[in-house]
């Protein structure tokens, strides 16, 4: 069986797509879908960034950052929405919550910062280069860029509201981290009522291998579908060349 994901009325610039997934494949309308970029950041993807000055293992963004590049091209050449995401704060933090927030005593940038106080004021800090995006995957012309202050790109920000301008029902993600930051996008948009779709060998969790098998597991089971670069790329790539 195949999911429909929400189609709109017929139309001659109406452009359908049956993309590969699990549990099973999904048809989207084209205009109708967003690729959302989450936290392609220096902070989570380059020696010296956040994740790696608290001791994550990021040996794995490199490749992300490769499969990103692959899904962007073959989006933007179909005409596809593209969404880029960074998480982070104003230099002074204020926008992370005192001791009152609970981020304050989950987040693992601002606890490394309070164990290293040498690093306070360099982890993802707007302006800073910890919170830039990496060199590979910098915005073109058209795309939407955006700012988070939590994990998930719905809470506080223009997300909703610039989908729903644009007719966009279906959101693709990819990125980091996946148990994170991209699960988290995609639980809020179900939600709120959008088809949500990860590319999981597009992601990169922060932590143990299993957390990614985890977050895969609740997307395909509960909250939306999970495909890969290759399937996204086979079906998209069509309507670019059409």
């Amino acid at each position: 069986m195949t999911v429909e994901a929400g189609l709109s009325g017929e139309g001659a610039t109406r452009r359908r797509v049956t993309l590969p997934a699990r549990p099973e494949p999904i048809r989207v309308v084209v205009e109708e879908t967003a690729v959302i970029v989450v936290d392609m950041q220096n902070a989570y993807a380059s020696p010296g960034g956040y994740l790696d000055l608290a001791g994550f293992d990021i040996g794995g963004a490199a490749r992300v950052v490769e499969q990103t590049a692959k899904v962007l091209a073959v989006a933007r050449q179909a005409g596809m929405a593209v969404v880029y995401f960074q998480n982070g704060w104003d230099p002074a933090y204020r926008e992370a919550g005192g001791p009152g927030s609970p981020n304050f005593h989950k987040s693992n940038a601002l606890k490394t910062m309070r164990a290293r106080p040498e690093l306070q004021g360099k982890l993802l800090a707007r302006g800073g280069w910890d919170y830039e995006l990496v060199e590979a995957l910098k915005p073109q012309p058209g795309d939407i860029e955006l700012h988070k202050t939590r994990y998930s790109g719905f809470f506080h920000s223009q997300l909703d509201s610039l989908l729903r301008a644009r007719g966009i029902r279906n959101i693709v993600l990819l990125g980091i981290a996946t148990n994170v930051c991209v699960e988290s996008t995609l639980r809020d948009g179900f939600f709120l009522e959008y088809f949500g779709i990860m590319l999981e060998d597009a992601t990169h969790q922060a932590g143990p291998e299993f957390l990614q098998k985890a977050s895969v597991y609740n997307v395909e089971t509960f909250f939306g579908w999970v495909s890969t670069v290759a399937d996204f790329c086979g079906a998209f790539g069509q309507i670019g060349e059409s």
